[in-house]
């Protein structure tokens, strides 16, 4: 069985992470993705160290975490698209592709010949996704986007970390870059969309992506709390704005998740912790007077879970079906059995002859799985085999474009 994007062709022009994500996602959906870098340098991650890749010998490589982590799936290609004939390659692969993906700033390939309406005219068919810090119109289309700048013009920030008061209050940035993230995942749904026009038409598209639209379309229900009551959202800490017990609690031996969503596993809560005249207050009874008088609930709460371990409370809460859960390190992540059963961990074999991690995809398909089919390339390691293959360059003509250092 095939992945569900066999026989399509994606171009990815993109660097960093927003970009090579989007492209990971369709090359793990079984797409042929063709990485363009610049010889000699290649996208910027790779340089992103330490950690970096260990070889056979035990040492270290050039290899980086970040880069390994979101470039899976994909043929590297080194070309300059300085030079003419660079440009030139380009341009082939592009009149041969389904979908080009390119993160450079606004208008930054349009002087190179490579924008949009320069290949449309190539392929009709091709679908070209851009993505930018902050689109193709507006003021600032021409600035440049970067994951942090977004989080905190985008509002993240604004209510992520301790509330004004508490020990260690001030806004903090999201633990992993978000705002890249989901644009990269917002960049691969569009695609997908727009793949299904194409089939009913025949006509490719134009696909424009901001991280900072992404990161406001993130908001959710925080961005609707403020458009429906005017009041701006604040930082609540590890507490959930909406709902009330919805944190982490202290054990005797560390930390407890308790996120009750509804009144009836409130009431269970309160009589697994022996504390059943909580659920009859009616201080406590629903949850928008449990968010009323969120203070003295959270108090009560918290001179109860002290008294046994976060695995005995869980194994508790569980039984009486209350949601709640641990605070893993990363490490304790991969160790979750639950985890390992569902393959969210992976091996591939690497050009240096060594097996590379990497986190699985969580996507499920009965009938056309997920593919791991080629772990992320050194640079360049795939340049003549694409260039023959794909474009029935000869020896003598790969030979003549490395003497002038085109690739």
């Amino acid at each position: 069985m095939s992945g569900p994007l066999k026989d399509i062709r994606v171009l990815d022009l993109s660097r960093v992470l927003a970009g090579p994500w989007c492209t990971q996602i369709l090359a793990d959906l079984g797409a042929e993705v063709i990485k363009i870098e610049r010889p000699g340098v290649g996208d910027e991650t790779r340089q992103w160290g330490p950690p970096w890749l260990k070889g056979r010998d035990g040492k270290e490589t050039r290899e980086s975490a970040y880069y390994l982590g979101c470039n899976r799936g994909k043929y590297s290609v080194t070309v300059d698209i300085a030079q003419p004939e660079g440009r030139g390659i380009v341009r082939d692969l592009a009149s041969r592709a389904d979908v080009l993906v390119e993160n450079f700033k606004t208008g930054g390939l349009s002087d190179k010949g490579l924008a949009y309406p320069d290949l449309q005219p190539l392929n009709s068919r091709l679908i070209y996704c851009s993505i930018t810090g902050f689109g193709q119109t507006g003021p600032k289309a021409g600035d440049p986007g970067y994951d942090y700048l977004i989080q905190g013009m985008g509002g993240l920030m604004s209510i992520t970390g301790n509330a004004d008061g508490e020990p260690g209050a001030g806004p903090q940035r999201v633990g992993v870059a978000v705002s890249d993230l989901t644009t990269g995942m917002y960049a691969a749904i569009a695609i997908l969309a727009a793949l299904h026009h194409r089939s009913r038409t025949g006509q490719g598209q134009f696909i424009d992506m901001a991280l900072l639209d992404t990161q406001i379309g993130w908001l959710a229900n925080q961005a609707m709390n403020y458009l429906v009551s005017g009041e701006v959202p604040q930082r609540t800490g590890a507490q959930h704005p909406n709902l009330v017990p919805y944190q982490p609690f202290p054990t005797s031996d560390g930390y407890v998740i308790i996120a009750v969503g509804n009144d009836g596993q409130f009431r269970r809560l309160c009589a697994v912790m022996g504390y059943g005249k909580l659920a009859d207050d009616a201080r406590f009874r629903t949850n928008p007077d449990r968010i009323a008088n969120q203070r003295p609930l959270v108090e009560a709460l918290e001179n109860i879970t002290p008294s046994r371990s976060s695995v005995d409370w869980m194994r508790l809460l569980n039984d009486a079906n209350v949601p709640c859960g641990p605070i893993n390190t990363i490490a304790e992540v991969f160790a979750e059995p639950h985890v390992q059963e569902r393959g969210m961990r992976l091996e591939l074999d690497h050009a240096l002859g060594v097996k590379v991690p990497g986190v699985g995809s969580p996507m499920k398909f009965s009938a056309t799985p997920v593919e791991y089919r080629k772990a992320p390339p050194l640079l360049g390691e795939d340049t003549e085999h694409v260039l023959r293959a794909l474009l029935g360059r000869t020896d003598a003509e790969i030979t003549a474009l490395r003497d002038k250092n085109v690739i």
